[in-house]
């Protein structure tokens, strides 16, 4: 009668959710890389394009704090990734082609692909932004990586995240398919992250487990990083990062910034993996410090005479 009980409070609920979330997955259309267009906004009126991605769960809502400078010096183009935020969430295996696919639309849609654009991204987003920099190095002037998540393997993945919180932990194991189907449950309040702000916590509740799972497989897990940096080791990139990130580990950008020619890195003494909604406004600054030809004039010429 007690497994009963149990069976029919506890178990069933979940049956139930989990059977929900895979019937409505299979009931979406098929990624069409002609007809499928992401959610985007514009924002600013700066003459200095950005292009900014979020991360794996993430929005393009991530951005949005601490804008008044920033949007008077750059117009951003920011995208909610296939799978994520608004934007639609097909049958599709989520792999960095496809990615780089449905970005590549917006991008020549907007005009954001003139050559003098930069390009950024937090995390996942940081990975998509260095393989679209490698793909169309002609779109772009230089590249920003914020927090980029760099692993030798899948087993350098599981060692770093074994030491994460219980809920970061369960997400990015082989149970992670299985969790993001009953996440309307698991991403109750109660196990919201403390790095995290409650607007960007409901916005990551906007996946499926189609969308998660393969992003970090296909995408965070499978992109060989130092394959692409060696293909574009001439340009200028910027990597951002906080040293106190136990997630995506300081020394491995590191040692992937030493593969281009023209790279700068960029700490913040006190950041994790989400430093930037703490420190949005020192994340701004430095991008417009790098990617604004006068700033970074001025600052050379300052930094000559100290």
């Amino acid at each position: 009668m007690i497994l009963l009980l149990i069976s029919i409070v506890f178990i069933f609920p979940v049956v139930a959710i989990a059977s929900y979330q895979h019937y409505k997955i299979g009931k979406q259309p098929a990624y069409d890389a002609n007809k499928t267009f992401l959610n985007y906004e514009v924002v600013g009126s700066g003459e200095n394009k950005l292009v900014l991605l979020h991360g794996l769960t993430g929005s393009l809502n991530y951005w949005k704090r601490e804008l008044e400078t920033i949007t008077k010096t750059h117009s951003l183009l920011l995208i909610d990734l296939l799978g994520f935020g608004d934007s639609p969430k097909p049958k599709s295996n989520y792999t960095l082609s496809i990615q780089l696919a449905a970005v590549a639309l917006i991008l020549n849609k907007e005009g954001f692909n003139n050559g003098k654009t930069s390009i950024a991204g937090h995390s996942m987003g940081a990975i998509i932004s260095l393989a679209l920099l490698e793909k169309q190095p002609n779109w772009f002037k230089l590249g920003v990586f914020i927090s980029i998540p760099v692993y030798k393997d899948a087993d350098e993945f599981k060692k770093v995240m074994s030491t994460q919180s219980f809920v970061d932990r369960i997400s990015s194991s082989k149970f992670s398919k299985y969790i993001c189907m009953i996440h309307p449950i698991f991403m109750s309040r109660a196990f919201k992250p403390d790095n995290l702000t409650d607007d960007v916590y409901e916005d990551a509740k906007k996946h499926h487990w189609m969308s998660y799972y393969y992003s970090l497989t296909e995408v965070i897990l499978k992109t060989d990083l130092y394959s692409l940096a060696k293909r574009i080791k001439d340009k200028e990139v910027l990597f951002i990062h906080g040293e106190k990130d136990t997630t995506a580990p300081l020394e491995n950008a590191l040692e992937l910034s030493k593969e281009f020619k023209n790279a700068q890195l960029i700490t913040s003494s006190e950041g994790d993996h989400q430093f930037f909604l703490k420190e949005a406004e020192f994340v701004w600054s430095t991008i417009q410090d790098f990617t604004i030809s006068e700033k970074k004039l001025q600052k050379t010429i300052s930094n000559e005479y100290e």
